[in-house]
């Protein structure tokens, strides 16, 4: 991490118990960041916090640390012969959910606690039986986890810390009741640890704070500048139908880099999707009704390096942790100024340096003065060169799937057929059962087969075969017994 992103305040310098020090020097960690610097001091001796920071500034390895800690240091017999969870962590997305452990592994790997991760969309036995098992720090979404608490699979009896990522986000997406409903069923506040941590404290989120937390202390840290300060932005000024060619001359200029595309609609993302694939660029498609453990493959090969491009809706702008990210690329301009922020967020994380590009089109040319007015600084204005704008491969003028199932294309029926071969496969072996013309014949081309159980259409010339009706037989007299 470069030396700007972080502070003099070394991790060593807490009192930590040595197993999470050593995995913070795995991690390499060394030095705060600066919501780790204000927010630990508060969180080790035991005081509520409420935190504001930019996104990828470390407060994940904030809580983390602060709870494993607070375990060490208040340590409680299992009930039941079975741990309960005794630190609660909610997130608001399922990526958000997975970055979330996957940062705790790292984190506690020399440690003993047990950690379970519950989320919608996948894995609902699998999570359910993990979690009866008996889990220590518990990392999840609402939904999923209030689903296993009825089922009394755990309870919140034995928890001593909880926390709230992305708090603002869970308004967004309407989980406030879900929050609400959890945090009334834990330990009275005086007795346990509260965290809350988010990209804006608002008027809703604080009131949240100071109802469910113990006298919370804000630790608010804001920088100079609402972007990221190692963004490089510029925005172009095209036309509707410049947008596709302006985005192939740049991605292929941009031969090392690792990008992500935004778009505003899953139908828009898919036919951007379509472009790119079709003129010959390994592409991602990442929108929210993208099956789960497809999605968590598709971040998994992009995070790698096999997938150059990432085209995205706003299920992946905030909460997701994906290193190396070089681009991102604003094909729409966002309707919510806050969303911007979050978009090109996925950039230059951790104090590294990237680049945002937005094209300023018909469409949403009006978003422009709004976003600037947000972030308090214009976005200088690229020259369009007629050398940026690619040729489009005439192959690639195909119309896109409607529906990809797995984010990478067309989706396939149970027997692993796509709509193409079905179709195919239909006009060969399948008899014609449609409506006849108006004089009573078949369409050309279509042999009039014959299914089981059906007679074949005579052909011209043949006699007429009277029809043959099925008769209901009459069920026969009793007859009278053998004498």
């Amino acid at each position: 991490m470069p030396h700007t992103h972080l502070t003099d305040v070394r991790f060593d310098s807490f009192d930590l118990d040595p197993r999470i020090l050593q995995g913070l020097a795995d991690t390499g960690f060394v030095h705060c960041t600066p919501i780790q610097a204000q927010a630990l001091p508060l969180a080790l001796a035991g005081q509520d916090v409420a935190g504001q920071a930019q996104t990828g500034t470390g407060k994940t390895a904030a809580f983390l640390v602060a709870a494993m800690q607070h375990l060490v240091t208040h340590p409680k017999a299992p009930r039941d012969g079975r741990p309960q969870p005794r630190v609660l962590i909610l997130a608001p997305t399922r990526e958000l959910a997975v970055q979330i452990h996957k940062d705790a592994e790292l984190l506690g790997r020399h440690t003993v606690f047990k950690l379970g991760l519950v989320f919608g969309g996948t894995g609902y036995q699998q999570q359910r039986e993990a979690l009866a098992a008996g889990v220590d720090i518990l990392i999840g979404t609402p939904g999923r986890l209030i689903d296993y608490y009825k089922q009394r699979v755990f309870d919140f009896k034995s928890v001593q810390v909880v926390v709230l990522d992305e708090a603002d986000r869970m308004f967004d997406l309407g989980f406030i009741k879900d929050i609400r409903y959890v945090l009334r069923r834990l330990p009275s506040p005086a007795e346990r640890l509260g965290m809350l941590f988010s990209a804006t404290l608002s008027y809703r989120v604080t009131e949240l704070a100071y109802e469910h937390m113990n006298d919370p202390q804000m630790v608010e840290i804001a920088p100079e500048q609402v972007t990221a300060e190692r963004v490089q932005q510029i925005c172009y000024m095209v036309a509707n139908d410049e947008k596709i060619p302006l985005l192939l001359g740049l991605v292929r200029s941009l031969a090392d880099g690792r990008i992500m595309v935004f778009v505003n609609t899953k139908r828009e993302g898919e036919r951007v999707w379509g472009y790119l694939q079709g003129n010959g660029i390994e592409t991602a498609m990442l929108s929210g009704d993208v099956p789960q453990k497809k999605r968590l493959k598709l971040l998994a090969r992009f995070k790698s390096g096999e997938l150059p491009v990432m085209v995205a809706t706003d299920v992946a702008a905030r909460g997701l942790h994906i290193p190396g990210v070089s681009h991102v690329i604003n094909y729409d301009l966002p309707d919510d100024a806050e969303d911007y922020v979050h978009r090109i967020g996925r950039t230059a994380r951790a104090g590294e340096a990237g680049d945002a590009i937005s094209f300023v089109c018909e469409t949403y040319a009006f978003c422009l003065p709004d976003i600037e007015a947000y972030i308090g600084m214009k976005i200088p204005v690229g020259e369009v060169g007629g050398d940026m704008l690619a040729e489009l491969d005439p192959k690639s003028r195909v119309p896109v799937p409607r529906r990809p199932r797995d984010g990478r294309g067309p989706g396939r029926d149970r027997g692993g057929r796509s709509g193409r071969d079905r179709a195919a496969r239909g006009q060969q072996d399948k008899p014609w059962r449609g409506k006849r013309g108006a004089g009573g014949e078949r369409p050309e081309g279509r042999p009039p087969a014959a299914a089981d159980g059906e007679h074949a259409a005579p052909q011209p010339g043949a006699p007429a075969k009277a029809k043959r009706r099925r008769r209901r037989r009459k069920p026969a007299a009793d007859s009278a017994p053998a004498g």
